[in-house]
């Protein structure tokens, strides 16, 4: 059986758009291919294992919001065979409110392109001067089998097998925040369908349309 750390490599046209990010408050677009989205996933992979220990039995919390470094970050804790979880975590991600108190905090500034934050977070790793000197591949030393936990969040265990009898889904734009067990799901169905995820935040509904239509995407 495909893991759910082997979708990425099967998408068959990596250089089409994976993951599309608009903040219409600040007029980012932050557009990342399956090939780009791959090579953040190795980075962040080699981070986890070779700075903060990650491995098999590690637990991670995705504070962030759904922002395509959270669906970056899913991927990555599935990659080394790390849980998704949202209590008990050794791992905590939290946004630039710098809210965790996990073993290991690391903090993303969610300023363009994986930005580092303009002030050192004090107390936090910044990923965005940790991650991106890091390897573009990423090999597991033992990867997540079938039975190996991909997310414990809200009080339901599933395992990578559960994850991978998720409907393949198309082209979707994501207009309302949601939880991560949600955006685990869609990034799964995205991978299995051939399809792709547009992120909209702080938009209007007219500026919905509009990107629903330059985009091409069925609105969720």
């Amino acid at each position: 059986m495909k893991g759910l750390s082997q979708l990425l490599a099967g998408v068959p046209d990596a250089s089409l758009p994976l993951l599309t990010y608009y903040d219409q408050s600040t007029g980012e677009r932050v557009e990342l291919s399956a090939t780009t989205t791959a090579n953040w996933v190795a980075k962040t992979s080699n981070f986890l294992v070779d700075d903060l220990d990650a491995d098999g039995s590690t637990r991670i919390r995705i504070g962030l919001p759904t922002h395509w470094l959270r669906f970056v970050w899913i991927l990555s804790a599935w990659n080394v065979g790390a849980a998704v979880v949202d209590s008990s975590a050794d791992i905590g991600l939290s946004g630039p409110e710098l809210e965790a108190d996990e073993r290991h905090k690391v903090a993303a500034s969610l300023r363009p392109l994986g930005g580092r934050f303009i002030t050192e977070p004090s107390g936090f790793l910044d990923i965005g001067a940790e991650v991106p000197g890091h390897g573009d591949h990423f090999f597991a030393m033992d990867p997540p089998g079938p039975d190996t936990v991909a997310i414990e969040l809200g009080g339901v265990v599933r395992t990578h097998a559960d994850l991978l009898s998720t409907p393949p889904d198309g082209r979707r734009i994501i207009v309302e925040p949601g939880t991560v067990e949600r955006d685990a799901g869609l990034i799964v169905a995205a991978l299995l369908g051939g399809g792709s995820l547009v992120i909209v935040t702080s938009a209007t509904s007219a500026d919905i349309a509009r990107v629903a239509e330059q985009e091409s995407a069925q609105i969720s």
